[in-house]
This record gives structure tokens, sequence and C-alpha cells, in this order.
């Protein structure tokens, strides 16, 4: 039986954050056998660590939702850190992701367990006007929804992912979208998800990001999307701050912090969050 972990990332409460599965010992597992247990599991994605060494502390991993593939998740890597600290002891690590080689760092917080990934280079490129059209109809958004302080973009830190700013908190409270015709564009334009933000002040925003490709509404906590937001921030010089707390999860009552740092001379970005296990349900 393959034992699966089951972690909150981006939180240090079980019952808050992105519940993440976590598989560390998947070498044997075929494909299919990884997303059959992903969908068994049925988290946003599940990890797999599919090989690795413990003496240089590198290992190989994949994730899936319980419908496809991701070339990269932030929540589940530092879930998968996390956990792998546990068994070995918190220092560096490096993950060989379908996305590049993501290095990361975890340390004691507070008795709880804090991992740091660094992303692969981000992008960014301007939203074309079709795209963004579509986004908006499906999302059931008009143009005066959107703060025009931020250009609609899609940016990259291992997959892609539509920027959006609401104009309001209330706009991002009121997440109410076609699910299927979401999904259709997404697919269509490769996207991984929708990453809807309100800047509260220079060093807090607010996030929601659909996940309809993923088989959810709405993802908790998105590590991905956040390192692909903080390259959206500094390329177009958007940031005020080098590092900025992402709040996510709230309003479908998951609270969840990601802590994003940026550097003017790295095209990377580093997103830090903790993770703790989600004890078993009673029977």
């Amino acid at each position: 039986m393959t034992d699966v972990l089951h972690y909150a990332a981006f939180t240090d409460d079980p019952a808050g954050g992105n519940p993440a599965g976590v598989v560390l010992d998947a070498g044997a597992l075929g494909e299919a056998d990884m997303l059959r247990i992903a969908a068994d599991v049925g988290y946003s994605e599940t990890a797999f660590v599919t090989a690795g060494d413990d003496e240089t502390r590198r290992y190989d991993l994949r994730y899936f939702t319980p419908r496809i593939e991701v070339a990269f998740c932030g929540h589940a890597t530092v879930a998968t850190a996390v956990a792998l600290a546990r068994r070995h002891g918190p220092g560096a690590l490096v993950f060989t992701t379908p996305a590049g080689e993501i290095p990361l760092d975890v340390t004691e917080d507070g008795g709880t367990l804090r991992a740091t990934l660094t992303s692969v280079a981000t992008r960014t490129r301007p939203a074309e006007p079709a795209e963004l059209a579509a986004a908006l109809k499906v999302l059931r958004w008009a143009d005066d929804d959107l703060d025009p302080a931020f250009p609609p973009h899609v940016a990259f830190a291992g997959n892609d992912h539509l920027m959006l700013a609401a104009r309001s908190r209330e706009r991002l409270a009121d997440l109410d979208y076609d699910f299927d015709g979401l999904a259709g564009v997404m697919r269509e334009r490769g996207w991984t998800t929708v990453h809807l933000f309100w800047r509260e002040d220079d060093t807090t925003f607010h996030a929601r990001d659909p996940f309809p490709n993923g088989g959810l509404v709405e993802d908790p906590a998105t590590g991905a999307a956040a390192a692909a937001f903080g390259g959206y921030l500094r390329a177009l010089g958007l940031a005020r701050a080098d590092r900025i707390t992402v709040r996510q999860g709230e309003d479908m009552g998951r609270p969840s912090r990601l802590l994003v740092t940026l550097s003017g001379n790295d095209d990377r970005v580093r997103v830090s969050g903790q993770a703790v296990e989600i004890p078993p349900s009673p029977r």
C-alpha cells in the first residue's frame, strides 16, 4: 500500500492553508498509479518523490491534480520539503521538477517547519485582448471591475497564470464564475490558474485562484501563482517593497499566508510558508 502523507501548506493550522498529498517513496509508481492516487486523495495536488538521494538531499518530484499532471505546484513543494525535513532534518534541498530545478531551504520557526522555495526564472507578457475578453466573460467580470493600476498579464514561474487585479475587495470576494467555461478558456490558453488579486497596502495583497482544470472551484493557497505574481510585480515596476504577503483562502475558510521575496538582480522569486501535517480523521 502506498503511504500518502497529508499536509496543509502556507499555514500553521491543519484546518487552514492548502491541503496537499505527499508520497515520499513513489519510485515504483507509474503515471496511471500517481493519477489514481491523486484522484483518491482529492486535494488540488499530490506530490510524488520518484527518485532521490538522502545524502545530497536532491529529489525528483512530479505533481498530479485529480485530473491531470502539472509541471509545478508551490504548495505541494512546500509540503514535500517539510515532510522530508521531518524525516531527515531541516536544511537545504533541491527538487528537480518538470518545470526545472527548485532549490529550497527548510528552517525551524517557533516549533513549526518553514520552507522557502526559489522559483525558476519568471517572465510575463500582456494579456491579449481576445483572451482577456474571454476570461472576463466566463468570470462574469466587467472591464470596470479591474484595477487600472495593474495591467492584465500572463505570468510564468514554472507554469502560466493570468493576472487580474480587482478594483475592490468586494469584487474579489464575489467569486461566481462559469466553471466549465473558465476551464475551457484555461485549457485553450494553457493557464494553470487565474490569479485574482487586490492590493490592501504596500506590502499586503489578497488573492483568489480559480482552479477548474484541477477539478476545484478555488485553490486556497497557490505558491506557483504567488511566484509568478512576484515576477509580474517586479517586471512592471509595481512592487513597493521587496517582501510582500499574499493572503489567500480567507473567503473559503482556509486562511493562508504566502511570503513573497523579490530581488532586483534576480529574475527568480522566493516563496515561503509553513506546513503542518493534517491528522487522520477519527473513525
